[in-house]
């Protein structure tokens, strides 16, 4: 097989072409070649920037776009119909330009910069059925979409499109100005912070959103209670489960409100803290969700206590830390990683920030890293969290993995760069019955705009559903 065949990856395209060109060049040639330059540059290209996406095909009156997200590239398409029905409503609107989009979710080959494929043909053909300044989108795009859009979706049926043998379920978006689409950071929580003692006399904070059965973010070293949802992936975690659940999340010892001042970061402490917070709630079964160090405290005391938990899920954990794994390249990678903790931790200094990303998120921008950074520093000082990642290393849980007794869901990116998927599949392995679902991507801590969080968030709800 060729390196060409080889390349491939799932991506969310969209296509967008100008309503009437050809009438409008036959108008007035000159104008609309300098409204169409106006409106890429003003309107266009800032929109797709702003939503994370890549041109990577122009065609004169039109453009192809890859987002690694489909609520991203909705959003944007959402976005650029709305500023091009506001530019047309201030200028002349028989001139004005106008575009038709369709966005598609599909497997598409990579040569170069360029893509191809039938994800790319699947959005040129919902382009060409979508109405002027309106989007249409194939069926598995709106799987993606949430009910509480500020916009109107209209299910199109089955349509038979040229080129596409299958018949393609198409919903249409329609936009107007009052159409912008929500950001995902607007949501406001009201949680009571709480606190506990462990019997070795350390006070753990903890919190409660929602009602119902009761599920456990397990925490893990970068943990606090009142910053966690800068990150993408524990905020909608949280706000998928809220409406259904009773979410219980809390500070290890050492980070977030909890006591800072410790000596015994050892995973015992661990689940002692895990223990104490569920006594402290009264709550006698839950189901637990753990990710990276956290998937390793929720398995071991899912062994230990078999009776205390219904269901448990595991996300880029491992059973063995790097210390752990036999290897004694592996055992120096821990102790640079911990060096550069101790020196560069929470600083806003370039170079410390790019390595840190390059571990956890090396798919983030400017603006994720710099949050991540701002956790970092106000969930644990250096010296705590030189010895978190000390005991992090140090875990192995291996005997432990057979006596879990729950249903578990486990999780892993497939290029994750701070837990090996092997580490993942070993661990799935291990526990009895357990369902393996391997995420694709590189981030460790999957950002907004990954697909596989999206994946991750369905099944968990599913999951702890049924």
């Amino acid at each position: 097989m060729s390196k060409f065949q080889e390349q491939r990856k799932l991506a969310a395209i969209l296509a967008a072409d100008v309503v009437g060109y050809s009438r409008l060049m036959a108008h007035d040639e000159a104008g609309t070649h300098a409204r169409l330059k106006d409106v890429l540059a003003d309107v266009v290209k800032p929109s797709i920037k702003r939503y994370a996406g890549r041109i990577f095909k122009v065609m004169g009156d039109g453009i192809l776009v890859e987002f690694a997200s489909v609520n991203e590239a909705v959003q944007c398409a959402v976005r650029l119909q709305t500023q091009l029905d506001q530019t047309a409503r201030q200028n002349d609107g028989d001139d004005a330009i106008r575009m038709r989009i369709g966005i598609s979710l599909g497997d598409v080959i990579v040569d170069g910069s360029d893509l191809f494929g039938n994800g790319v043909n699947v959005a040129a053909r919902m382009e060409s059925l979508a109405e002027p300044g309106s989007i249409c989108i194939s069926g598995n795009v709106r799987e993606h979409l949430g009910e509480d859009d500020d916009f109107d979706i209209v299910a199109l049926g089955p349509c038979h499109v040229k080129n596409i043998p299958q018949p393609i379920d198409v919903y249409q978006i329609s936009c107007d100005q009052a159409s912008a689409p929500k950001s995902v950071q607007a949501w406001s929580i009201d949680q009571d912070i709480q606190f506990c003692k462990t019997p070795d006399g350390v006070q753990i904070a903890y919190a409660t959103l929602g009602d119902g059965p009761p599920v456990v973010s397990v925490s893990n070293w970068l943990t606090h209670l009142e910053l966690d949802f800068q990150i993408p992936m524990r905020r909608e975690l949280a706000r998928l489960l809220c409406p259904d659940h009773q979410v219980i999340r809390y500070d290890a010892r050492g980070s977030g409100l909890s006591d800072r001042e410790i000596d015994d970061f050892s995973l015992d402490a661990s689940v002692l803290d895990l223990v104490t917070v569920l006594d402290a709630l009264g709550h006698e079964r839950v189901s637990l969700v753990g990710q990276s160090q956290g998937a390793a405290i929720a398995a071991a005391f899912a062994a230990r206590f078999p009776h205390r938990v219904n269901k448990l899920v595991l996300c880029g954990g491992y059973a063995r830390g790097r210390r752990m794994r036999g290897s004694i390249g592996q055992i120096a990678e821990s102790d640079a990683f911990i060096t550069m903790i101790r020196e560069g931790w929470g600083k806003e200094i370039d170079a410390y920030v790019r390595m840190f990303g390059a571990f956890f998120m090396p798919d983030a921008n400017a603006e994720q890293l710099s949050r991540f950074t701002n956790l970092q520093k106000s969930a644990t000082p250096p010296e705590n969290a030189a010895s978190i990642q000390l005991a992090i290393d140090s875990i192995d849980i291996s005997s432990e993995l057979p006596k879990v007794k729950a249903p578990t869901l486990v999780f892993h990116v497939r290029e994750d760069a701070r837990a090996p998927f092997e580490e993942g599949r070993r661990m799935a392995a291990s526990i009895p019955n357990a369902r393996f679902i391997p995420l694709e991507g590189r981030n460790h801590v999957m950002l907004g705009n990954d697909l596989s969080l999206q994946r991750f968030l369905n099944d968990v709800a599913a999951f702890l559903k049924d």
